[in-house]
Formats: structure tokens, sequence, C-alpha cells
């Protein structure tokens, strides 16, 4: 995996394009207190995002091959970080709803501490520097999708 990441110039301030090894590209700038403008999320905020996208991916993808129901996955992460540089996280916590049918909570509950302890790289790798805490919900999703209409 590689990425690159440039700085775009002097008239951008603090803003920086990543690139991906896959082709894709993200937008990072910093504080206005930091020379930065605040077009972009903080390096540090694209962190936090991507352990979010990593945890929640592991989730989904075990619930699946267990077989449950699942409609949807949120996880809504709270961070502390050190005062001091580096400014590391200290605090993390991750809360997660998961909607679907008749989802077992003890299936949920070991989805989530799979990927934390053994799937999630980004949050295995946090954990170093941060205590990581998680809780959920589940939201039965008794709706039915919507039917299409037949046309004749």
């Amino acid at each position: 995996m590689e990425c690159t990441v440039r700085w775009t110039g002097l008239s951008s301030g603090m803003t920086f394009l990543a690139e991906t090894g896959s082709g894709h590209v993200v937008a990072m700038d910093g504080a206005p207190d930091g020379g930065g403008r605040n077009l972009a999320p903080r390096p540090m905020e694209v962190v936090l995002l991507g352990t979010g996208g990593c945890t929640a991916y592991d989730v989904v993808v075990i619930l699946r091959k267990s077989g449950q129901d699942i409609r949807g996955c949120e996880v809504t992460l709270k961070s502390e970080r050190a005062e001091q540089d580096p400014k590391v996280f200290t605090k993390i916590h991750f809360h997660f709803t998961v909607r679907g049918r008749n989802l077992k909570q003890n299936v949920v509950e070991r989805a989530i501490k799979l990927s934390h302890d053994k799937y999630c790289s980004a949050s295995i790798m946090l954990e170093k520097t941060a205590e990581i805490t998680h809780s959920f919900e589940i939201v039965d999703d008794l709706a039915d999708p919507p039917q299409q209409l037949q046309q004749q």
C-alpha cells in the first residue's frame, strides 16, 4: 500500500492532496490559526474517520458471514488527544448503531469485539496510545424494502 501527499502550494495555505495507490484523492487542510483555510478535514480527522471505516467494514462483513440480516451500520467516534506534542489520540470511543432484522445482540457484540481485537488494523494500531472503548445499539428494521411497481 502506498500513497502520495502533495502540498498544493504557497497560495493554498496548508492544503494537501493525498492520492492513494488505488487512484483516489483526498484533500486535507489545516486550521486557520495554523495557516490553513479550513477547506478540508484535518489529517488527524482523516486518521479517525479511516479507523471508523475500517471497523464498520469489519462489523458488516462479520455480521453478514454470521447470517445476520443487517440493513445498516453507523459508527460515531469521539476522541481526546494529548495536550502536548505529539498530540496523539489518548481516548477513542466507538458507538455503533446497527440496523437490521432480528439481529442477535451477542452476535453484534462479538462482531465488534472481533473487529477491535483481531481485524481492524487501524484501531489495533491506535490502541497503542489511546484507551479504546465501544458501545452499540441495535435498531430493529421492521420496514419492508420498497416494492417496485410492475409496469403492464
